[in-house]
């Protein structure tokens, strides 16, 4: 019997098959102390327009996007290289380069919190926030053809992953243009998080996707509604920097986060035929 391998939605999104998903094995960076690996995903005209430079979506979880072998629940990915190929094709997002960090395993908890929790621990975000905007950055720039603007910049993840997004997008506002922080932690540290947002004071604000799934708790839910009032509190506009979504059926799963990215990038990266429609946002 034949192993079923699911890498993306189409064999041209299979990484084996399609050249324009590169690995980079075992990237390091000066204020990190695990290598990892950087995977990056070329939308179709990238070779075919060599003067033209792309906005950049930074990833974290990178082993969960494209890679059915890698990923931490075997088979089950975000599918983000056929998703961005059928958002591109459809017109409905522009053409943008996805670059995937993988985490380490053992240093996930601590680079992808902002402080430590009493409890658990961590609090390394800080320099592996550092570590993508004065290492990787700047090491995209001189190997691909990347955007060198706030708003050609995002960062997004989920979970943890989606705390340490927001977080970076309130403390790096002129690198991070856009945010996606997909069923964020922000129970962490007795919702340190929530207590940051209350006191922002920026003079750029990212545009910022938030969302939790129905199916996620109803602390976690709330934990999401209070970051959005805040957020709008201090201006950020529904449908034009800000949306916020509870998910119907919506697990804590990269079966649900992949269901829904192509709403995020077609929010985050409209193109111009889309840019003036907007998606539904939920608010109270």
């Amino acid at each position: 019997m034949t192993e079923q391998r699911e890498f993306d939605l189409t064999q041209e999104s299979d990484p084996d098959h399609n050249p324009r998903y590169r690995s980079h094995q075992d990237w390091t960076s000066r204020h990190l102390v695990q290598a990892r690996n950087v995977t990056v995903y070329l939308p179709k005209i990238y070779d075919t327009e060599p003067e033209r430079s792309f906005p950049v979506l930074y990833m974290h979880d990178g082993q969960n996007l494209f890679d059915g072998r890698l990923s931490y629940v075997p088979g089950s990915t975000w599918r983000a290289g056929a998703t961005l190929d059928a958002s591109i094709a459809k017109g409905l997002v522009e053409p943008l380069i996805l670059v995937g960090i993988a985490n380490t395993g053992s240093t996930r908890m601590s680079e992808y919190t902002p402080d430590p929790d009493p409890r658990l621990g961590g609090g390394g975000g800080p320099l592996y926030a550092k570590a993508i905007v004065e290492d990787l950055i700047p090491w995209m720039a001189e190997k691909y053809r990347i955007t060198n603007s706030r708003e050609g910049t995002g960062i997004a993840g989920s979970s943890l992953g989606g705390l340490i997004s927001l977080w970076m997008g309130f403390e790096y506002p002129e690198i991070f243009g856009k945010v996606a922080a997909l069923s964020p932690s922000l129970w962490w540290n007795n919702r340190s998080l929530l207590a940051e947002a209350g006191k922002l004071n920026l003079k750029y604000r990212p545009k910022i996707w938030i969302d939790m799934g129905l199916e996620e708790g109803a602390l976690h839910l709330h934990n999401t509604d209070l970051m959005a009032r805040s957020l709008k509190q201090k201006g950020w506009v529904p449908g034009i920097d800000l949306h916020y979504e509870r998910v119907w059926r919506g697990t804590h799963s990269e079966t649900a986060w992949a269901s829904r990215f192509g709403d995020v990038l077609r929010f985050l990266y409209p193109s111009t035929k889309t840019a003036s429609q907007t998606l539904t946002p939920y608010f109270r």
